[in-house]
């Protein structure tokens, strides 16, 4: 299967791109969405490429790049009493909650904040500029990875 692309968000008060630089390899816990669970799930393959998004922040945008290193697997968070992300629904035997873990691969020289997102026509079909689109985990077409990637670089083209 051929490397897929996708965008990945957290709150960099919680997690951030220096926090995977830091780790170098980390797993993505806490997704409590189902569509984002069943891309984590059933789609994400190793090698796949994550845009780091940084949401909920001021500006919100592309921080950098991260890999999927490990294909999805039940999210232990979600039976763990103690974790902000425990779930008392879900069920080990059974599980309802999946992750995927990331390695980092670079960390862009220059943040691509939402608005420059949206200022960028080529960019108008990618889901993390749609309204009403808030999922987490979100598939990135090719094309528009590749101009982030630029704009992340400043590399013009």
């Amino acid at each position: 299967m051929s490397v897929q692309y996708w965008l990945m968000k957290s709150e960099p008060d919680e997690y951030s791109i220096d926090d995977l630089q830091a780790e170098k390899v980390a797993y993505w816990d806490g997704v409590r969405n189902y569509q984002a669970r069943n891309f984590m799930r059933d789609r994400m393959q190793e090698g796949d490429e994550v845009l780091f998004y940084h949401s909920n922040t001021k500006p919100p945008g592309v921080a950098g790049i991260a890999r999927v290193c490990r294909t999805g697997y039940p999210d232990f968070t979600a039976w763990d009493r103690s974790d902000k992300h425990y779930d008392p629904k879900s069920d080990p035997d059974n599980p309802t909650w999946y992750m995927v873990d990331v390695e980092f691969v670079e960390k862009f020289p220059h943040f691509v904040s939402l608005a420059q997102l949206k200022a960028q026509p080529s960019l108008a079909e990618m889901k993390v500029v749609q309204r009403g689109v808030r999922l987490s985990v979100q598939p990135v077409e090719p094309e528009h990875f590749e101009r982030v990637k630029q704009l992340g670089r400043r590399v013009e083209g």
